[in-house]
Protein backbone atom coordinates (compact mmCIF):
# COMPACT_ATOMS: atom_id res chain seq x y z
CA UNK A 1 0.00 0.00 0.00
CA UNK A 2 1.09 3.47 -0.61
CA UNK A 3 1.08 5.88 2.23
CA UNK A 4 0.81 9.77 2.42
CA UNK A 5 1.86 11.02 5.79
CA UNK A 6 1.84 14.61 6.79
CA UNK A 7 3.63 15.98 10.26
CA UNK A 8 4.03 19.65 10.87
CA UNK A 9 6.01 20.10 13.93
CA UNK A 10 8.72 17.98 16.26
CA UNK A 11 6.19 15.98 18.04
CA UNK A 12 4.29 14.71 14.92
CA UNK A 13 7.91 13.86 13.56
CA UNK A 14 8.72 11.61 16.49
CA UNK A 15 4.98 10.02 16.80
CA UNK A 16 5.25 9.77 12.63
CA UNK A 17 9.24 8.39 13.04
CA UNK A 18 7.08 5.36 15.53
CA UNK A 19 4.09 5.32 13.52
CA UNK A 20 6.24 4.47 10.28
CA UNK A 21 8.47 1.67 11.55
CA UNK A 22 4.94 -0.04 13.00
CA UNK A 23 3.82 0.48 9.42
CA UNK A 24 6.56 -1.14 7.91
CA UNK A 25 5.74 -4.34 10.14
CA UNK A 26 2.82 -4.67 9.12
CA UNK A 27 3.48 -3.83 5.84
CA UNK A 28 6.75 -4.77 4.29
CA UNK A 29 6.05 -3.48 0.92
CA UNK A 30 4.76 -0.59 2.05
CA UNK A 31 5.80 3.27 0.00
CA UNK A 32 5.70 6.43 2.09
CA UNK A 33 5.91 9.95 1.37
CA UNK A 34 5.73 12.46 3.92
CA UNK A 35 6.41 15.76 5.44
CA UNK A 36 8.19 15.57 8.72
CA UNK A 37 11.28 15.70 9.62
CA UNK A 38 15.24 14.07 10.54
CA UNK A 39 13.78 11.11 12.46
CA UNK A 40 10.86 9.93 10.15
CA UNK A 41 13.44 10.40 7.31
CA UNK A 42 15.95 7.90 9.39
CA UNK A 43 13.11 4.70 8.89
CA UNK A 44 12.47 5.20 5.56
CA UNK A 45 10.24 6.43 3.01
CA UNK A 46 10.59 10.06 0.78
CA UNK A 47 10.78 13.63 2.67
CA UNK A 48 8.68 15.69 0.94
CA UNK A 49 8.81 19.28 2.86
CA UNK A 50 10.97 19.26 6.67
CA UNK A 51 8.54 20.68 9.46
CA UNK A 52 11.44 23.71 10.21
CA UNK A 53 9.65 25.41 7.04
CA UNK A 54 6.49 24.63 8.31
CA UNK A 55 5.72 25.78 11.87
CA UNK A 56 4.80 29.17 12.79
CA UNK A 57 3.68 30.20 16.62
CA UNK A 58 0.99 32.15 17.18
CA UNK A 59 -2.36 34.12 15.13
CA UNK A 60 0.45 37.61 14.76
CA UNK A 61 3.05 35.12 12.79
CA UNK A 62 0.61 32.89 10.81
CA UNK A 63 -1.17 35.84 9.15
CA UNK A 64 2.42 37.12 8.39
CA UNK A 65 3.38 33.79 6.55
CA UNK A 66 0.24 32.90 5.04
CA UNK A 67 1.50 33.21 1.40
CA UNK A 68 4.03 30.71 2.44
CA UNK A 69 1.43 28.72 4.16
CA UNK A 70 -0.77 28.22 1.24
CA UNK A 71 1.92 28.02 -1.29
CA UNK A 72 2.91 24.66 0.90
CA UNK A 73 -1.04 23.43 0.61
CA UNK A 74 -0.67 23.82 -3.35
CA UNK A 75 2.92 21.93 -3.09
CA UNK A 76 1.27 19.45 -0.90
CA UNK A 77 -1.76 18.89 -2.92
CA UNK A 78 0.16 18.48 -6.17
CA UNK A 79 2.55 16.19 -4.68
CA UNK A 80 -0.16 13.87 -3.60
CA UNK A 81 -2.27 13.90 -7.33
CA UNK A 82 1.37 12.46 -8.71
CA UNK A 83 1.75 9.69 -5.52
CA UNK A 84 -1.60 8.43 -5.45
CA UNK A 85 -1.61 7.36 -2.19
CA UNK A 86 -3.87 4.56 -0.90
CA UNK A 87 -4.37 6.54 2.50
CA UNK A 88 -3.57 9.94 3.66
CA UNK A 89 -2.35 9.89 7.47
CA UNK A 90 -2.44 13.34 9.28
CA UNK A 91 -0.63 13.95 12.32
CA UNK A 92 -1.94 16.94 14.45
CA UNK A 93 -0.85 20.27 12.64
CA UNK A 94 -4.87 20.44 12.38
CA UNK A 95 -4.70 24.19 10.52
CA UNK A 96 -2.99 22.44 7.81
CA UNK A 97 -3.85 19.12 7.74
CA UNK A 98 -7.73 20.13 8.06
CA UNK A 99 -7.71 21.61 4.56
CA UNK A 100 -5.72 18.73 3.02
CA UNK A 101 -8.46 16.60 4.47
CA UNK A 102 -11.28 18.84 2.86
CA UNK A 103 -9.61 18.42 -0.37
CA UNK A 104 -8.51 14.66 -0.14
CA UNK A 105 -12.10 13.66 0.41
CA UNK A 106 -12.96 15.28 -2.37
CA UNK A 107 -11.25 12.58 -4.73
CA UNK A 108 -12.30 10.00 -2.22
CA UNK A 109 -8.56 9.01 -0.99
CA UNK A 110 -9.03 7.18 2.58
CA UNK A 111 -8.05 9.82 5.01
CA UNK A 112 -6.92 8.87 8.69
CA UNK A 113 -5.99 11.45 11.42
CA UNK A 114 -3.48 10.28 14.22
CA UNK A 115 -2.77 12.30 17.31
CA UNK A 116 -6.46 14.28 17.22
CA UNK A 117 -6.47 18.30 16.47
CA UNK A 118 -7.07 19.73 20.26
CA UNK A 119 -10.70 21.19 19.51
CA UNK A 120 -11.59 20.53 23.25
CA UNK A 121 -9.76 23.62 23.71
CA UNK A 122 -10.61 25.93 21.00
CA UNK A 123 -12.55 25.68 17.54
CA UNK A 124 -14.89 23.02 18.83
CA UNK A 125 -16.79 24.23 15.21
CA UNK A 126 -14.17 22.11 13.70
CA UNK A 127 -15.90 19.11 14.36
CA UNK A 128 -18.13 19.15 11.38
CA UNK A 129 -14.96 19.52 9.19
CA UNK A 130 -13.93 16.02 11.26
CA UNK A 131 -16.61 14.34 10.41
CA UNK A 132 -16.92 15.27 7.39
CA UNK A 133 -13.82 14.67 5.75
CA UNK A 134 -12.40 12.26 8.53
CA UNK A 135 -12.67 8.51 7.95
CA UNK A 136 -10.85 7.47 11.06
CA UNK A 137 -9.68 9.03 13.81
CA UNK A 138 -7.08 7.95 16.72
CA UNK A 139 -6.92 9.64 19.61
CA UNK A 140 -4.43 9.56 22.23
CA UNK A 141 -5.59 10.95 25.70
CA UNK A 142 -8.27 9.36 27.63
CA UNK A 143 -10.73 12.14 27.90
CA UNK A 144 -11.20 12.91 24.17
CA UNK A 145 -12.72 9.72 23.60
CA UNK A 146 -15.78 10.36 25.64
CA UNK A 147 -15.47 13.96 23.90
CA UNK A 148 -15.93 13.17 20.52
CA UNK A 149 -18.22 9.70 21.17
CA UNK A 150 -20.55 11.17 24.02
CA UNK A 151 -20.70 14.97 22.91
CA UNK A 152 -20.07 14.84 19.32
CA UNK A 153 -21.36 11.54 18.52
CA UNK A 154 -18.31 10.48 16.05
CA UNK A 155 -16.55 7.23 16.56
CA UNK A 156 -13.46 6.68 17.31
CA UNK A 157 -10.40 4.92 18.60
CA UNK A 158 -7.91 5.37 21.65
CA UNK A 159 -4.73 4.16 21.35
CA UNK A 160 -2.45 5.43 24.47
CA UNK A 161 0.00 8.01 24.15
CA UNK A 162 2.76 6.66 21.93
CA UNK A 163 5.03 9.16 24.24
CA UNK A 164 5.01 6.40 26.33
CA UNK A 165 6.59 4.38 23.41
CA UNK A 166 9.06 7.06 22.50
CA UNK A 167 10.14 6.79 25.70
CA UNK A 168 10.11 3.06 26.69
CA UNK A 169 12.23 2.16 23.03
CA UNK A 170 14.73 4.62 23.62
CA UNK A 171 18.62 3.68 24.40
CA UNK A 172 19.79 4.47 28.31
CA UNK A 173 23.05 6.42 28.65
CA UNK A 174 24.12 5.98 32.43
CA UNK A 175 24.92 9.35 34.38
CA UNK A 176 28.62 8.95 34.04
CA UNK A 177 28.65 8.71 30.60
CA UNK A 178 26.00 11.60 29.83
CA UNK A 179 27.83 13.76 31.66
CA UNK A 180 31.43 12.86 30.65
CA UNK A 181 30.29 13.14 26.63
CA UNK A 182 28.34 16.31 27.21
CA UNK A 183 31.34 18.48 29.54
CA UNK A 184 28.72 18.35 32.30
CA UNK A 185 29.62 18.73 36.40
CA UNK A 186 28.46 15.91 39.22
CA UNK A 187 25.77 19.17 40.01
CA UNK A 188 22.26 18.28 39.48
CA UNK A 189 20.71 19.23 36.45
CA UNK A 190 18.34 21.70 35.76
CA UNK A 191 16.93 21.35 31.97
CA UNK A 192 15.37 24.23 30.31
CA UNK A 193 12.99 23.25 27.35
CA UNK A 194 12.34 26.76 25.69
CA UNK A 195 10.70 25.43 22.87
CA UNK A 196 11.37 24.24 19.27
CA UNK A 197 10.29 27.77 16.88
CA UNK A 198 12.50 30.37 17.24
CA UNK A 199 9.84 32.76 18.67
CA UNK A 200 9.33 31.11 21.61
CA UNK A 201 12.57 30.02 22.34
CA UNK A 202 13.98 34.41 22.47
CA UNK A 203 10.93 35.09 24.52
CA UNK A 204 11.12 31.68 26.93
CA UNK A 205 14.92 31.64 27.26
CA UNK A 206 15.87 34.80 28.31
CA UNK A 207 13.38 34.54 31.30
CA UNK A 208 14.31 30.94 32.41
CA UNK A 209 17.91 32.23 32.44
CA UNK A 210 17.27 34.61 34.84
CA UNK A 211 17.09 32.67 38.03
CA UNK A 212 20.48 30.73 37.25
CA UNK A 213 22.54 33.32 39.81
CA UNK A 214 20.32 32.26 42.68
CA UNK A 215 20.84 28.65 42.21
CA UNK A 216 24.42 28.31 42.32
CA UNK A 217 24.74 24.58 43.45
CA UNK A 218 22.83 23.46 40.17
CA UNK A 219 23.56 23.54 36.43
CA UNK A 220 21.53 24.65 34.09
CA UNK A 221 21.45 22.88 31.20
CA UNK A 222 19.37 23.86 27.72
CA UNK A 223 17.87 21.61 25.90
CA UNK A 224 18.32 22.75 22.07
CA UNK A 225 15.25 21.61 19.54
CA UNK A 226 16.97 19.36 16.48
CA UNK A 227 15.19 22.55 14.36
CA UNK A 228 17.69 25.00 15.24
CA UNK A 229 21.00 25.66 14.74
CA UNK A 230 24.04 26.13 17.65
CA UNK A 231 24.26 29.71 16.40
CA UNK A 232 20.95 30.58 16.77
CA UNK A 233 21.15 29.69 21.03
CA UNK A 234 24.83 31.16 21.28
CA UNK A 235 24.20 34.53 22.18
CA UNK A 236 22.61 33.16 25.40
CA UNK A 237 25.01 31.23 26.75
CA UNK A 238 26.61 34.03 28.55
CA UNK A 239 26.89 32.34 32.15
CA UNK A 240 29.58 29.00 32.74
CA UNK A 241 26.68 27.39 34.49
CA UNK A 242 24.73 26.89 31.52
CA UNK A 243 25.45 24.50 29.17
CA UNK A 244 23.60 23.60 25.91
CA UNK A 245 23.04 19.76 24.24
CA UNK A 246 22.00 19.86 21.12
CA UNK A 247 18.75 17.04 20.31
CA UNK A 248 19.03 15.14 23.18
CA UNK A 249 16.27 15.60 24.89
CA UNK A 250 15.34 12.29 26.47
CA UNK A 251 19.01 12.09 27.77
CA UNK A 252 18.61 15.30 29.43
CA UNK A 253 15.64 14.66 31.37
CA UNK A 254 16.72 11.22 32.65
CA UNK A 255 19.39 13.08 34.45
CA UNK A 256 17.51 16.17 35.27
CA UNK A 257 16.77 16.97 39.27
CA UNK A 258 14.26 19.50 37.90
CA UNK A 259 12.86 21.31 34.72
CA UNK A 260 11.30 24.77 33.58
CA UNK A 261 9.30 23.45 30.27
CA UNK A 262 7.83 25.95 27.70
CA UNK A 263 3.98 24.90 27.48
CA UNK A 264 3.36 21.74 24.89
CA UNK A 265 4.40 18.54 24.28
CA UNK A 266 7.36 18.84 26.36
CA UNK A 267 5.07 19.37 29.45
CA UNK A 268 3.93 16.13 29.55
CA UNK A 269 7.68 14.24 28.25
CA UNK A 270 8.94 15.68 31.33
CA UNK A 271 6.70 14.49 33.36
CA UNK A 272 6.58 10.92 32.22
CA UNK A 273 10.65 10.98 32.84
CA UNK A 274 9.69 11.87 36.56
CA UNK A 275 10.81 15.06 36.52
CA UNK A 276 9.61 17.77 38.64
CA UNK A 277 8.69 20.62 36.29
CA UNK A 278 7.41 24.55 36.43
CA UNK A 279 5.53 25.09 33.59
CA UNK A 280 6.31 28.92 31.17
CA UNK A 281 4.37 30.43 28.65
CA UNK A 282 4.83 33.72 27.32
CA UNK A 283 3.35 35.08 23.77
CA UNK A 284 2.62 38.24 21.95
CA UNK A 285 0.24 40.88 23.91
CA UNK A 286 -1.79 40.56 20.52
CA UNK A 287 -1.70 36.64 20.49
CA UNK A 288 -2.39 36.16 24.19
CA UNK A 289 -5.30 38.58 24.23
CA UNK A 290 -6.78 36.59 21.63
CA UNK A 291 -6.01 32.91 23.14
CA UNK A 292 -7.40 34.39 25.88
CA UNK A 293 -10.97 34.88 24.75
CA UNK A 294 -10.86 32.28 22.82
CA UNK A 295 -9.48 29.18 24.79
CA UNK A 296 -11.35 28.44 28.04
CA UNK A 297 -9.56 25.66 29.59
CA UNK A 298 -8.89 25.51 32.83
CA UNK A 299 -5.08 24.64 32.65
CA UNK A 300 -2.43 25.12 29.64
CA UNK A 301 -0.17 21.99 30.23
CA UNK A 302 -0.97 18.25 29.29
CA UNK A 303 -0.34 16.97 32.68
CA UNK A 304 -3.02 19.13 34.50
CA UNK A 305 -5.63 18.75 31.73
CA UNK A 306 -4.92 15.17 32.03
CA UNK A 307 -5.25 14.83 35.69
CA UNK A 308 -7.79 17.87 35.49
CA UNK A 309 -6.28 19.37 38.48
CA UNK A 310 -2.84 21.79 38.75
CA UNK A 311 -0.46 19.23 39.10
CA UNK A 312 2.13 21.23 38.16
CA UNK A 313 2.56 25.06 38.27
CA UNK A 314 1.93 27.02 35.22
CA UNK A 315 2.92 30.40 34.84
CA UNK A 316 1.37 32.54 32.21
CA UNK A 317 1.89 35.48 30.49
CA UNK A 318 2.56 38.59 33.56
CA UNK A 319 3.06 35.55 35.70
CA UNK A 320 5.73 34.34 34.00
CA UNK A 321 9.06 36.21 35.80
CA UNK A 322 11.78 36.02 37.58
CA UNK A 323 10.22 36.51 40.88
CA UNK A 324 7.51 33.80 40.58
CA UNK A 325 9.99 31.21 38.37
CA UNK A 326 12.11 31.44 41.32
CA UNK A 327 9.92 30.46 44.17
CA UNK A 328 8.17 28.17 42.11
CA UNK A 329 11.47 26.23 41.05
CA UNK A 330 12.74 26.65 44.70
CA UNK A 331 9.59 24.28 45.69
CA UNK A 332 10.26 21.09 43.87
CA UNK A 333 13.36 21.28 44.29
CA UNK A 334 13.61 19.76 48.27
CA UNK A 335 10.54 20.39 49.43
CA UNK A 336 7.31 18.00 50.10
CA UNK A 337 5.52 20.03 47.06
CA UNK A 338 8.54 17.20 44.73
CA UNK A 339 7.19 14.23 46.52
CA UNK A 340 3.67 15.23 46.04
CA UNK A 341 4.29 15.94 42.51
CA UNK A 342 5.73 12.67 41.57
CA UNK A 343 3.25 11.11 43.50
CA UNK A 344 0.54 12.69 41.01
CA UNK A 345 3.45 11.79 38.22
CA UNK A 346 2.47 7.81 38.86
CA UNK A 347 -1.38 8.63 38.66
CA UNK A 348 -0.83 9.65 35.21
CA UNK A 349 0.99 7.08 33.90
CA UNK A 350 -1.81 5.00 34.78
CA UNK A 351 -4.57 7.35 33.36
CA UNK A 352 -2.41 7.23 29.56
CA UNK A 353 -2.06 3.23 29.30
CA UNK A 354 0.80 1.53 28.61
CA UNK A 355 2.73 0.89 25.72
CA UNK A 356 1.73 0.17 21.81
CA UNK A 357 0.24 3.74 20.72
CA UNK A 358 1.91 3.11 17.78
CA UNK A 359 1.39 -0.50 16.95
CA UNK A 360 -1.95 -0.16 17.60
CA UNK A 361 -2.89 2.67 15.05
CA UNK A 362 -0.74 0.70 12.31
CA UNK A 363 -3.11 -2.32 12.76
CA UNK A 364 -6.41 -0.80 12.36
CA UNK A 365 -4.70 1.58 9.23
CA UNK A 366 -3.58 -1.46 7.60
CA UNK A 367 -6.80 -3.52 8.76
CA UNK A 368 -9.02 -0.78 7.40
CA UNK A 369 -7.96 -2.11 3.97
CA UNK A 370 -9.31 -5.39 4.34
CA UNK A 371 -12.58 -4.24 5.60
Amino acid sequence: MKYYIIAGEASGDLHGSNLMKALYEKDPIAEIRFWGGDLMQNVGGTLVKHYRELAFMGFIEVVMNLKTILNNIKICKKDIEAFQPDAIIFIDYPGFNMRIATWAKERNIPTHYYISPQIWAWKENRIKAIKRDVDFMYVILPFEKDFYEKKHNFPVHFVGHPLIDAIANRTEVSDEIFRKENHLSDKPIIALLPGSRKQEIAKMLSIMLSVVKDFPDYQFVIAGAPSQEYEFYKTFLTNENVKFISNKTYDLLSHSHAALVTSGTATLETALFNVPEVVCYKGSWVSYQIAKRIITLKYISLVNLIMDKEVVKELIQDELNTKNLKAELNKILNTESRVVLLQNYTDLKQKLGGEGASKKTAELIVGSFRK
